[in-house]
């Protein structure tokens, strides 16, 4: 018996906890490849048009619509339209505060492999100095960039990959332009 004399309830509120781990399965699952969490990290102070982040991604817009359907049927993005184009926009806050601690999670545990830089590490965790990605004029943060390179003795961040390629096939024409 429970509270109120009705047999069962109990169950119910036992098997929400089922339920709730079926669902952090399914959000995990719609996560679960390198371009969406790259998406979700770019959409995360700001929303962007399919046109915006196909030259940020560098993704063909078949390739970005699949990966944006798979965030969007998981509740993780919400869209608007504006005329002829589709701006989307993370569904919840949360998602990037998840995503942070779990890149600060991997960046600790894989400290002192090749590849992984000390430097690297901290820098991960500062939300400070402020920064624009050279390519797309995206401001962000070493803890926010997605990527990151170093170029002439001095680190340059970028928001996405396709930013990144973008700079690395002629970066003296971005380095003029961001610094006059």
């Amino acid at each position: 018996m429970t509270r109120g004399g009705k047999p069962g309830n109990i169950f119910k509120g036992l098997n929400m906890y089922a339920e709730i781990f079926e669902w952090q399965a399914e959000i995990y699952k719609s996560l679960a490849n390198p371009k969406r969490l790259e998406i979700i990290h770019l959409l995360r102070n700001q929303e962007l048009s399919v046109s915006q982040m196909m030259r940020m991604l560098n993704l063909p817009q078949a390739n970005l619509s699949q990966h944006l359907q798979v965030l969007r049927d998981g509740g993780l993005v919400e869209t608007r339209r504006e005329g002829k184009e589709i701006y989307y926009r993370l569904a919840h806050k949360n998602l990037i505060l998840a995503s942070d601690l779990v890149r600060e999670m991997l960046v600790d545990q894989h400290q002192g492999e090749e590849g992984v830089e000390e430097e690297l590490r901290m820098r991960m965790k500062d939300l400070v100095p402020l920064v624009v990605d050279p390519v797309c004029g995206m401001r962000l943060s070493p803890k926010t960039a997605a990527f990151a390179l170093k170029h002439e003795g001095g680190m340059v961040y970028f928001c996405a990959a396709g930013c990144k390629e973008e700079f690395e096939k002629k970066p003296e024409r971005y380095l003029k332009e961001s610094n006059p």
